[in-house]
């Protein structure tokens, strides 16, 4: 079974401000299989952070991966993901039912919080996202 682990991150500067996610996708020896940054324009933090999951999720699908494990630092996705708290905001729930249709792709998935300094990759890869994002 091909097992991927997928680190992510999104960000926004200001909350709503520009936006951008990072994605480290690697195979189960810890190889870096992919690793991608995309600024998405102006929202939130969470809505960054879903659309983050999202591509990490889709990227895990184009690789065949039938296991996954997600790791990010967002402990209010996490929960929502893992069923934990409810998504109250109507700006989350598209984006939400997105991910849980994304995750019905594999026959494991584990979602993982983790501290933001374990994430430091994704996190750069945001941060470069959102500083490219700035000059288009």
């Amino acid at each position: 079974m091909k097992n991927l682990s997928i680190y992510v991150d999104g960000g926004s500067r200001g909350n709503p401000g520009p936006s951008g996610i990072g994605v480290v996708i690697l195979d189960s020896k810890g190889k870096k299989v992919k690793e991608f940054k995309k600024y998405i324009g102006i929202s939130t933090n969470n809505v960054a952070e879903y659309n983050a999951v999202i591509y990490g999720l889709q990227e895990a699908l184009i690789e065949k991966a039938e296991s996954v494990t997600l790791y990010m630092d967002s402990e209010l996705v996490v929960q929502q993901l893992n069923g934990d708290y409810r998504v109250k905001s109507n700006e989350l729930k598209p984006l939400f039912e997105q991910a849980l249709h994304l995750m019905s792709g594999f026959k494991k998935i584990e979602i993982t919080h983790i501290p933001r300094e374990k994430n430091s990759e994704a996190d750069k890869l945001v941060n470069k996202a959102i500083n490219l994002g700035g000059l288009l």
